[in-house]
């Protein structure tokens, strides 16, 4: 079909609303046809795209066929199916998780839905506590406000497969979005049972085992700044932290759950902007944290005070220092570090390798996503080894100890964060002085992210050339440093793993859009499109003799890249 015909078929079947917005549409000819040249992207993550009309957005039609999509996959694979729904504060939530219940009863798949917001960490828990056969989590994560997404679990509560997602597409591809979706009104859902709301009890039991993942570390002359960036964490940590002995000092603008972000439009704690108001409330309240979790609470950004100044630490940098920690601690207690495994991505911080071989654990590397790292626990759970997970972490601010979830949890990595802060209190030093003791211990490394956009109806094509090219013609050099070698991950590699145990079976990992340049003098990149956003990332990682030598050479290594990337785009 063509756009005209797209559009004009659209016009005909939504409501007076969706028309509303599509007539504000028809004055922007190039946002017209972002919004309807293509259909939103269901990858291994679900979706995830701009609330607005059309096919390449989130509105509810959409979402009611990819709901189709799902109710189909899920009533061929489970004898009873059933999902637990959930959404953050974003806006239209209540709405797509509403759309979402009533597909799923008409299909036959009774569907929970919680009483109000939750985060992600719960989402995943309670698909196994409840025994469900899929979870939905209505969230765009750390996304800007403009977005929304449509994150899709396991009965396992890890995130789907990549086969499981193929699945669901084929089944997406063959549902019509408007004369093809099937749907029951909410409240008749209700009155047969088709729809169950989840009260609190879920949530206690979580927070429950949050706790019962903690190492024991006396908090209560710790004082920190928390916000949750106007999401999910303000139901989860302050109630946490209160029971550690923490003095906690919540953002008061950023407090309440609100899609609209009103003080932080990026609500990432990944980037500077998303912790100023966070960061400046420690600083006048003389604390020794400044935490925050994204709207979804998976995510968990960092600062300490450090020599007169606050300083962010990278995602990296949080995830290297608790696995060093938690391993110290396992080892004090007695544990064989050998028996333990830690899991990372390809993507990750590469000085993980170096503190698995210091403390003798094993270490094992995913693709990029924390589903990756879930499915490591899944599998030693299947073998009656889950007890052997310690640690999983990403570069993306993500964490989790243990196995009670299988994604990442920003409110337990919170409450770990101020164990870690408290011990090292006891020792005389922050967080920056376990840095830097780290790299004497392990060696210096330091990285860099390189974002190129790819905005636009031609942008996903631009990309994939751009990929294309590369792959044809790689490099010599970056920054100088020469190009020693290059893998692509679009036939699978075997699982990069330190210390495997001689009972491990060997794992191979699955395709994907990937490439990586290893680079003269330890150095490398890894570039790949973006599974959730229309951009090209480059993560740069380099070793140095010392914290600022790594960190000059890292942004050095960074232009060079982007020099390469926008020189082929």
């Amino acid at each position: 079909m063509s756009l005209e015909d797209v559009v004009s078929r659209w016009a005909i079947h939504i409501n007076e609303d969706g028309k509303a917005a599509l007539g504000a549409l028809l004055a922007d000819r190039s946002t017209l046809e972002d919004a309807f040249a293509r259909d939103l992207h269901f990858g291994t993550g679900g979706l995830r795209g701009k609330v607005g009309i059309g096919p390449n957005r989130l509105n509810a039609w959409t979402v009611g066929k990819v709901t189709q999509g799902l109710a189909d996959y899920l009533d061929a694979s489970a004898a009873e199916p059933s999902a637990i729904i959930a959404r953050d504060s974003r806006r239209g939530g209540e709405a797509f998780v509403r759309r979402t219940a009533e597909v799923l009863a008409a299909n036959g798949v009774t569907a929970y839905v919680f009483d109000g917001v939750a985060s992600t960490p719960e989402l995943t828990f309670a698909v196994r506590e409840l025994r469900c056969s899929a979870g939905v989590c209505v969230t765009a994560s750390h996304n800007p406000a403009e977005y929304n997404g449509y994150k899709v679990y396991d009965a396992d509560g890890c995130q789907i497969t990549t086969e499981a997602a193929r699945g669901i597409q084929a089944r997406i591809d063959a549902a019509d979005v408007f004369d093809g979706v099937s749907r029951t009104g909410y409240r008749d859902a209700v009155a047969r049972g088709l729809v169950r709301e989840v009260g609190h009890g879920v949530r206690g039991r979580y927070l429950a085992e949050v706790e019962a993942q903690l190492e024991g570390v006396d908090c209560s002359g710790l004082s920190v700044a928390y916000t949750p960036l106007n999401g999910t964490g303000g139901l989860y940590v302050p109630t946490l932290l209160t029971h550690m002995g923490v003095e906690a000092h919540v953002v008061p603008a950023q407090a309440a759950p609100d899609g609209g972000f009103p003080t932080c439009p990026r609500p990432n704690p990944e980037v500077p902007e998303a912790m100023e108001m966070v960061t400046e409330l420690a600083r006048e309240r003389g604390c020794d944290l400044a935490l925050a979790t994204d709207p979804d609470a998976d995510r968990l950004g960092v600062a300490v005070p450090h020599g007169g100044a606050w300083r962010q630490l990278t995602g990296n940098e949080v995830g290297e220092l608790l696995m060093d920690w938690l391993l110290s601690r396992a080892v004090g207690r007695g544990e064989d570090a050998s028996r333990l495994v830690c899991a990372t991505t390809v993507v990750s911080a590469p000085r993980a390798d170096d503190i698995a071989r210091a403390w003798g654990c094993q270490l094992r590397r995913t693709l990029t996503g924390f589903k990756f790292v879930g499915e490591q626990i899944g599998l030693l759970d299947a073998a009656g080894e889950a007890g052997r997970f310690l640690f999983g972490l990403e570069e993306s601010c993500g964490y989790l100890k243990g196995s009670y979830v299988r994604d990442k949890d920003g409110v337990e990595a919170l409450a770990l964060v101020c164990e870690m802060a408290a011990d090292y209190a006891v020792r005389g030093m922050d967080l920056v002085d376990a840095l830097e003791d780290l790299g004497r211990r392990v060696g210096f490394q330091a990285g860099r992210q390189v974002t190129v956009p790819f905005e636009g109806a031609g942008g996903q094509a631009a990309m994939a050339a751009l990929m294309s090219g590369l792959r044809a013609c790689p490099p010599a050099s970056v920054a100088g440093l020469a190009v020693e070698s290059v893998t692509d991950y679009a036939g699978g590699a075997p699982m990069p793993v330190v210390n495997p145990l001689p009972g491990d079976a060997a794992q191979a990992l699955p395709p994907t859009d990937m490439l990586e340049w290893r680079l003269s003098g330890g150095a490398r990149v890894l570039v790949r499109p973006s599974g959730t956003e229309p951009k090209l990332k480059a993560y740069c990682f380099v070793r140095g003799e010392s914290e600022e030598g790594a960190e000059r050479a890292a942004m050095f290594l960074a232009e060079g890249v982007r020099e390469v990337l926008e020189g082929r785009g």
